[in-house]
């Protein structure tokens, strides 16, 4: 299997150097961008397998790329930003980035978040060659052509929302989902409010966890909002 190419989108020499020392010592392939000019074009001619990028570059808003890499790629993001108000996370995310780090941060977790967007990128490739109405994570089974969900090989039931939210979870596993984004392409608009959708969420987890205070499925930003985790098959 070929290596990950990672794009490293910084431009703090220190910073940036302390990453692309941390791949290089974990095997990973990589290519280096200081603005959001050069960050395109290396987007766009290298096509990276994943991109970590810092929001606030001389010449453009790391949003506006962000925006702007949506709108032909699907390439996993990974924000690590000093920015740490949840409203820089929410537009960050709504933008179209798959996680948030926030500086400081250790390498261990940089390469932990990395570690999940690469499994994503894996598992996308892979479904592409198996039936895609088949969804699959541990022990929960969702049949999108018969619209039922199992635990264990036992089919549960759920609410329509119910269902809607695990299936708008699974199709976009690995990747954090706003309050707002859920609540956009659940109710069709943002008029429903947070509480609610929190309740919803609660209901779904006493259904497909074991221990819904330790949820290994559905996994809480709080104020931000909330990811569906790669579970191991038992």
């Amino acid at each position: 299997m070929n290596k990950p190419l990672i794009l490293v989108i910084e431009d703090d020499k220190a910073i940036r150097k302390l990453i692309t020392t941390t791949l290089e010592t974990q095997g990973y392939l990589y290519h280096t961008a200081e603005t959001g000019g050069a960050s395109l074009f290396e987007a766009v001619s290298k096509q990276p397998d994943i991109i970590i990028m810092d929001l606030g570059l001389p010449d453009m808003d790391g949003v506006e790329i962000i925006r702007n890499v949506r709108e032909w790629s699907n390439i996993p993001i990974i924000v690590v930003s000093a920015r740490s108000e949840d409203k820089d996370k929410i537009d960050a995310l709504d933008a179209g980035a798959d996680d948030y780090l926030t500086k400081p941060f250790s390498v261990d977790e940089l390469l932990a978040r990395l570690r999940v967007s690469l499994r994503r990128v894996r598992y996308d490739s892979e479904k592409l060659m198996k039936d895609s109405t088949i969804f699959i994570n541990g022990s929960l089974k969702v049949d999108y052509a018969a619209g039922c969900v199992y635990m264990d090989d036992e089919e549960i039931h759920l609410t329509p929302i119910e269902y809607k939210l695990i299936c708008l979870l699974a199709r976009n596993i690995g990747k954090v989902l706003t309050h707002n984004f859920i609540l956009n392409e659940i109710w069709g608009n943002y008029a429903s409010d947070i509480p609610a959708l929190r309740v919803f969420m609660a209901t779904l987890r006493k259904k497909i966890e074991a221990d819904p205070s330790q949820p290994k499925y559905i996994q809480t930003h709080i104020g931000v909002g909330y990811r569906m985790l790669r579970v191991a098959e038992d």
